[in-house]
């Protein structure tokens, strides 16, 4: 070693030793500045040159436009907890939405609206939307959901997900875009066309809206990128990590269960995973009026367990064929009785041991039946 490379060697560890000094004479909370400021990078994100929704270009020339996505990309791959699972979520529901869009005509890239909806959750708005597709009462029974007490197909991810489809097929038959749809989806088709009407414009990207329905298909286009490509984005995982679709048994059901966390069991499966699956059943009974028919789901992998295997076809089994009690009612006969001269409600309910009032609830009655008219009593039918 030369005498001009022993120098540059002492320079070197003269810096190496006054460096573990200054370090040593640091405080904890300085160390700990230090280390934060050397090791955690937040990086600012480039925006991808072309964008599209459902086919359509988005114009990234237009500064607010590029700013506003510029925002919801942040907040997508930064609320890493959150954007993680959507992506293991996904993997279980895109695939049935994607086959139910498909099937309605609508773009696939309306599958991205259902996560800014809800993150594919059954979550419930302070409005009262509730599910995947976020629907209100009111509009998910305009387009065909039954919502009652007992029943709430809001909940229903494959019908939900239809209902979605009529609100966008409807919503493009008037606006011919796909953005506009989207924001309308948000906003209300009629909140949509008041204000294209009053700024004298016939594009989202040209309107200036409330700031929920301003980020709307941003978010959308946003959650579109991440996954789509999430290790671009620093989102790492394998393939056993992503939620898989749940294999279920369904149950033809056209019969009242009165009691459905004991008809979980006695099939095998359980209360829990009885909601779960079919989390539109919002009680513990289902009351099936006549001519209705439901599938309820249950987990195939408990069911196949047990002997129902041999009666399941096509994955689909008939209630009939479970381990079904029927309800009471199932087990009442109908009967006919035409009142005669001198008989009475109370005469009658003693002659069929029931009670006045069963008479008055079976027939609607409120005064007193006139002579010769016909009324039902129901009659148990001895085993």
């Amino acid at each position: 070693m030369n005498a001009k490379q022993k120098f540059y060697s002492l320079i070197l560890l003269l810096t190496v030793i006054s460096g573990f000094f200054i370090y040593g004479t640091l405080t904890e909370d300085d160390k700990q500045q230090q280390d934060f400021e050397t090791y955690y990078k937040i990086y600012a994100l480039s925006i991808p040159d072309n964008l599209t929704f459902a086919g359509e270009k988005v114009p990234l020339n237009d500064f607010d436009v590029k700013e506003r996505y510029d925002r919801e990309l942040l907040t997508n791959v930064y609320w890493q907890s959150q954007t993680l699972l959507i992506l293991k979520r996904a993997n279980r529901y895109f695939p049935t939405i994607k086959s139910i869009l498909e099937s309605n005509g609508i773009p696939a890239d309306f599958k991205y609206l259902a996560l800014a909806e809800s993150g594919l959750q059954n979550v419930v708005s302070p409005a009262g939307a509730t599910g995947f597709w976020q629907l209100l009462d009111k509009t998910g029974k305009a387009y065909g959901l039954e919502i009652t007490d007992e029943v709430d197909e809001r909940y229903h991810f494959e019908k939900s997900t239809e209902a979605a489809c009529k609100y966008f097929k409807e919503a493009y038959s008037e606006f011919n875009n796909w953005a506009l749809v989207a924001a309308s989806y948000n906003m209300g088709i009629d909140g949509v066309k008041r204000q294209l009407q009053a700024q004298g414009v016939n594009n989202y990207y040209d309107l200036y809206l409330n700031t929920e329905t301003s980020r709307y298909v941003l978010r959308t286009l946003a959650l579109k990128e991440v996954l789509e490509h999430p290790t671009k984005y620093g989102f790492n995982f394998s393939r056993k990590q992503l939620y898989d679709d749940i294999p279920t048994i369904k149950v033809k059901v056209t019969k009242t269960i009165p009691d459905l966390a004991k008809f979980a069991l006695d099939n095998g499966a359980n209360y829990k995973l009885l909601k779960l699956l079919n989390p539109w059943l919002r009680k513990s009974t289902l009351t099936v009026k006549e001519g209705k028919t439901y599938f309820i789901c249950l987990p195939k992998d408990k069911v196949t367990q047990t002997e129902l295997i041999e009666k399941i076809s096509n994955d689909t089994i008939d209630l009939l064929n479970t381990h079904f009690k029927m309800v009471e009612e199932d087990a009442i006969s109908v009967l006919e009785h035409k009142i005669e001269k001198g008989e009475t409600l109370s005469s009658i309910a003693k002659k069929y041991n029931v009670s006045v009032a069963d008479i008055r609830k079976w027939n609607n009655f409120t005064d007193e039946p006139k002579l010769g008219s016909v009324i039902k009593i129901k009659n148990k039918i001895e085993e």
